[in-house]
């Protein structure tokens, strides 16, 4: 029997728990009652502290079972205890270096989440459903029933199995493997005094709704954090669940930083005499772009609209350029008959005059596409290489043989010798 049981029920553990259980309880509540995280912990945080130093610590644990807090207070004769910084016990429980470094967290969750270009331009809200860990809230993280788990006495609670394997006389290999026993946990609790909720694993899988916010001017591969979001681990600081955006092709317009390029197909007629486009934009408004008269547009050209762009994030009043990129559609041959060709070369700038000598020679021109060519010459020089048809087919089948049926020409053949 013991004096006092206050420091076992700060800890939330039994009289006669183990050194891991007394670990496995420190670690939770120091994690749940951290300054850091807890500011309205008040006290909680050193009493945890003071319990775990002094029941870790077989000394001070037999001294307070039998006497006490005061008997601690009041020491052995001509002896008193002296306790640590809270703090520091964290710190040197978690290894950590520092109260900077925090509590240790748990892996960030990544989600893709695919917008628009308008949801970009305009701003819009998403609604998200994620799947993550939560503490089992029955069990509160330990899995089972107070004093349930225990450490796992076929890997003394490591979680790794090491076994020895004798190689050759003198020579012994050594091999670390996953404690089959617990499955790398370093625990065991025993089937009937598991949690029926979570079924021993300390956490559940829940579904949680996230509202997430794409401000205007937000870009593709852009992050948006939920700090604390992350799946929950009894013994970890949640981590954060982290939405990258994705930003989807659109029909219409081609995103470049702040810019927006916009590629406009004109004919060979509004191309000399001047056009008018209406233009759809991403909030719903419409611009009139139109030429000056007189002004002729050359086949890939380019021409600007200032502060027609997408809106600069965190300042969206401030908009970047709507960059038009023109193609010009000339017309079929033979759209135009002999009288109305003359007609037109008369209004248009006169050509060139050449004279021709009179051992000139006629010629016909033909089409030309320079990525066909480009293909033919390559087959043509692996043709070449591999030796006519047969070894060109040969090579592109990834089945070239350097040596033909009789054997000429290649390397030497091996034989097996049989016996």
């Amino acid at each position: 029997m013991v004096k006092e049981t206050k420091f076992y029920d700060l800890l939330g553990v039994t009289p006669n728990a183990s050194e891991q259980e007394l670990k496995k309880a420190y670690r939770k509540l120091a994690l749940k009652y951290h300054p850091d995280k807890n500011p309205e912990a008040g006290d909680k945080f050193k009493e945890i502290a003071m319990a775990f130093e002094v029941l870790s610590d077989p000394k001070k644990r037999k001294i307070y079972d039998e006497g006490g807090e005061q008997a601690l207070k009041e020491g052995t004769p001509g002896e008193g205890f002296s306790f640590h910084n809270p703090m520091d016990i964290f710190d040197m429980f978690f290894g950590g270096g520092g109260r900077s470094r925090g509590p240790r967290r748990g892996k960030d969750v990544v989600h893709q989440l695919g917008v628009t270009l308008e949801e970009l331009y305009n701003g819009a809200t998403r609604k998200l459903a994620v799947q993550k860990n939560v503490v089992c809230d029955k069990c509160e993280g330990r899995g089972g029933k107070a004093g349930a788990v225990q450490a796992c006495s076929n890997c003394r609670g490591s979680g790794m199995e090491v076994h020895l394997r004798q190689l050759a006389p003198g020579m012994v290999q050594q091999i670390q493997t996953v404690c089959r026993n617990c499955q790398g946990q370093g625990e065991v609790i025993n089937a009937k005094d598991r949690c029926k909720k979570c079924e021993g694993r300390k956490v559940n899988r829940e579904k949680k709704i996230l509202e997430v916010n794409i401000d205007k001017g937000m870009k593709d591969g852009q992050q948006i954090r939920f700090t604390g979001e992350g799946d929950q681990d009894p013994e970890l600081e949640p981590g954060d669940i982290v939405i990258v955006l994705e930003e989807r092709e659109h029909e219409t317009f081609i995103r470049r930083s702040r810019d927006l390029i916009l590629k406009l197909t004109i004919n060979l007629n509004e191309s000399l005499t001047g056009f008018k486009r209406v233009i759809g934009t991403l909030d719903q408004r419409s611009l009139l772009i139109e030429s000056r008269p007189g002004e002729v547009i050359r086949h890939g050209s380019y021409k600007t609209v200032e502060h027609e762009g997408m809106p600069t994030y965190k300042n969206p009043f401030e908009k970047g350029r709507l960059i038009i990129h023109f193609t010009v559609e000339f017309p079929p041959t033979g759209f135009l008959s002999e009288k109305e060709l003359k007609q037109l070369r008369k209004l248009l700038p006169p050509g060139q005059e050449v004279i021709v000598p009179d051992d000139a020679e006629e010629t016909v021109m033909t089409e030309f596409d320079p990525e066909m060519d480009a293909r033919q010459q390559r087959d043509e020089r692996m043709r070449s290489q591999f030796g006519g048809r047969g070894g060109f087919m040969r090579a592109a089948a990834g089945g070239a043989d350097s040596d033909d049926e009789d054997g000429a020409g290649g390397g030497q053949r091996v034989q097996c010798a049989s016996s």
